[in-house]
């Protein structure tokens, strides 16, 4: 099952997480979390690791109907964006919301999750 959409990009780290907040905002989802996974990893277990952050995107209209429809939704909310490097390329993906809450038996969540894919994807590609 396929649950991500992933993007190789050519630019910096550190350009490309902005430019991924940036696209994302233009998208309408301001970022809740950001989780740098390198900072933590040295930090809790002294365990060295590439640059990696995970981004925690949430679009409130979607969020809202969503939660509408099913309050156990949030389980799988926000959407997860990462941005990270894998031998010395950077990679920006997010998750694939239709696969996450294909799980759902709710036939409500189906145009939420699309859109809110489309809407995700627009904004990697635009990184």
């Amino acid at each position: 099952m396929e649950y991500g959409y992933r993007k190789e990009v050519n630019m910096e780290f550190e350009a490309a997480v902005a430019k991924t907040k940036e696209e994302l905002k233009k998208e309408g989802f301001g970022i809740l979390t950001q989780i740098d996974v390198k900072a933590t990893m040295k930090e809790k277990i002294g365990v060295d690791f590439d640059d990696y952050v995970i981004l925690g995107a949430c679009n409130p209209p979607f969020a809202h109907k969503a939660l509408s429809a099913e309050r156990e939704i949030g389980l799988l909310m926000p959407c997860n964006v990462i941005v990270y490097r894998n031998g010395g390329k950077i990679f920006v993906s997010s998750i694939l919301p239709t696969s996450a809450m294909g799980m759902i038996k709710n036939d409500s969540l189906g145009a939420i999750a699309a859109e809110a894919e489309e809407r995700l994807k627009k904004a990697i590609n635009l990184v």
